[in-house]
């Protein structure tokens, strides 16, 4: 699923604002393409705020580990991850989900437990339009 830089654009500021409010930094410090983990200190914890925070702010539900299931797309888990590394297939199915991430980012052989460092707030911006164009229209 693809988005328009105007569906980005609407809401980019808000989830910047909810990132930056849950990681407790300045909203001027929360890039389009920061690694919440490695920029902004982000840990695994604040994973489970943030979707709870996005949630509430947009009036959506957000499956707990919807990011990774929906990169998995349709390879199983096996043809995704092998003892806990990314397949090849895996690794290149996570470069086009997560096209906002830059390719430096991505490791050869990239461990699927460190996926998390790879999200940026674009990241969310995608999780919350994918949540709310999912959504049952009221």
């Amino acid at each position: 699923m693809e988005f328009s830089k105007q569906e980005i654009d609407a809401v980019y500021p808000k989830v910047a604002e909810v990132i930056a409010d849950a990681l407790g930094c300045e909203v001027e410090d929360v890039k389009p393409d920061s690694s919440l983990i490695e920029d902004l200190d982000a840990e695994s914890i604040d994973f489970l705020d943030l979707v709870f925070r996005l949630e509430r702010a947009f009036k959506v539900k957000i499956p707990r580990g919807k990011i990774v299931e929906d990169a998995r797309g349709d390879l199983s888990e096996a043809e995704f991850e092998q003892k806990g590394i990314v397949t090849p297939a895996g690794l290149e199915r996570l470069r086009t989900f997560l096209s906002e991430v830059p390719a430096d980012r991505f490791r050869t052989p990239q461990k699927a437990v460190d996926i998390p460092r790879l999200f940026t707030p674009m990241t969310f911006c995608k999780v919350v339009l994918r949540a709310q164009k999912s959504a049952p229209a009221a």
